[in-house]
């Protein structure tokens, strides 16, 4: 989540034997890789340590799930010294991070997870009710405010590889913002809308890693340059067409920005497994992913149901039917 290592799975923690939720919560805190500042923020937010998994497993898997027919397909392995680096997956990664950890928190709030927050601040809607009608806002504000206090933003750093990573954690960030719509609910009588209740909701998160996907296909090649007017060192990238054609273009707060080329990932390397092996769709990514290596082809006979009906009173009968599927893959 900091950029600093890994994301990796974490096992389902429950409270030993004996022990009360609090100390449940104290060991969770310590089994995460956490910086001191974090941990401290974390023993005293019950309920943020399983937050923390969740945006985990969440970024993890919407991420292979955007990047499921790309040479790098976002495995665990090799992620500690891509993290290290400036590349376009890099940007990625801080960004679908950050979104997951943004979307996770709001969620925890309007579902009482958390013991500091409850649902967002509509208007005229009272927590009470919001929970008994079902209509508990997902809390935003508290959660960005949260996560730039956790994540430690106040102070932008001088390097270029630190403002790049701060740029592209927030990208992710105003992508859930961006995402944030208002939802109402009826209450007249036979259905009209004579009472009517509002609240924000939060777009399910494929919505949000599909939309920095396309960010990371746009992405921007920036390096850094000084700004007098401001006194300080900025993210600059190409030079646009026009008028200001002479000057370096800031990148857009919307933007993903990278500094360095990526590897082609063909091959085994300490920042993914290559893509020898991997199953490819012969009229879509093989010879892209296959780096011109050539594909592998298999038949294979595989059991689906079939012929399903509906049987009285409450449940579904189905035949069992087998077909031939042809699997390619990438040669070694």
């Amino acid at each position: 989540l900091t950029g600093k290592e890994a994301l990796t799975h974490f096992p389902s923690l429950g409270a030993p034997g004996g022990s009360g939720p609090g100390k449940g919560h104290m060991k969770q805190c310590e089994l995460l890789q956490l910086s001191r500042k974090q941990k401290r923020l974390c023993r005293r937010e019950p309920g943020l340590a399983e937050t923390l998994r969740d945006a985990i497993r969440l970024g993890i898997l919407e991420c292979q799930f955007q990047f499921r027919s790309e040479r790098w397909n976002c495995s665990l392995e090799g992620r500690p010294s891509l993290l290290k680096r400036g590349f376009k997956e890099t940007a990625f990664l801080y960004a679908v991070s950050s979104a997951a950890l943004t979307h996770s928190l709001a969620r925890a709030c309007s579902a009482g997870r958390m013991e500091r927050c409850t649902c967002d601040d509509s208007p005229g809607l009272e927590n009470r009710k919001a929970w008994q009608w079902g209509v508990c806002g997902d809390n935003l504000k508290y959660s960005t405010k949260f996560l730039k206090k956790f994540l430690g933003q106040k102070r932008i750093g001088k390097d270029l590889r630190a403002k790049v990573d701060i740029h592209n954690t927030n990208v992710g960030i105003k992508a859930v913002k961006n995402g944030l719509k208002t939802t109402c609910k009826c209450h007249g009588v036979s259905g009209s809308c004579a009472v009517r209740t509002c609240w924000k909701q939060l777009s399910p998160f494929h919505e949000i890693g599909r939309l920095l996907k396309l960010r990371y296909d746009d992405a921007v090649k920036v390096f850094s340059t000084s700004n007098d007017a401001v006194g300080h060192s900025e993210l600059a990238g190409p030079h646009r067409h026009g008028p200001s054609a002479k000057h370096p273009a800031l990148p857009r707060p919307t933007d993903l920005v990278y500094v360095e080329d990526s590897p082609s990932f063909c091959r085994p390397s300490k920042y993914s497994l290559g893509t020898a092996g991997r199953t490819c769709s012969r009229e879509g990514n093989c010879d892209s992913m296959c780096c011109g290596r050539g594909y592998n082809t298999q038949s294979r006979l595989v059991t689906f149901s079939c012929h399903c009906q509906v049987q009285w009173c409450c449940y579904v009968e189905c035949q069992q039917c087998m077909q031939e599927e042809v699997v390619y893959s990438c040669k070694q």
